[in-house]
């Protein structure tokens, strides 16, 4: 089984931009799809972003359409990013990176498992 581990987080003003790493270890990405959630205090989880790996394909949340950037590190079949610009107070949360080895596209939120410890993202105004 993977197991995942998330980085990268911080506190950063609104308008600012972070990059998430989620990176595997156990095994390569390239048998699931990898998605990032998060989770805002007295929040459920979220769904934010997937990824893929076989057939390249993303799929984004609405309220992160063109400000999150997923992408793979194909030099490393192990690591995930997630690139967040034009962060705003609203994108404050825990973010986790999850994995789904269903090969069902797009997955479904209770296709993921294995999650990280997650990295906290704060957005001041």
């Amino acid at each position: 089984q993977v197991q995942l581990v998330e980085s990268g987080g911080g506190l950063v003003q609104a308008g600012g931009s972070l990059r998430l790493s989620c990176a595997a270890s156990g095994r390569s990405f390239s048998a699931y799809t990898i998605g990032w959630f998060r989770q805002a205090p007295g929040e459920e989880r979220e769904f934010v972003a997937s990824l893929w790996w076989r057939g390249d394909k993303t799929y984004y949340a609405d309220s992160v359409k063109g400000r999150f950037t997923i992408s793979r590190d194909n030099a490393k079949n192990t690591v995930v990013y997630l690139q967040m610009n034009r962060l705003n107070p609203e994108d404050t949360a825990v973010y986790y990176c999850g994995a789904d080895p269903s090969g069902r596209w797009p997955s479904r939120p209770e296709d993921f498992g294995s999650w990280g410890q997650g990295t906290q993202v704060a957005v001041s105004s």
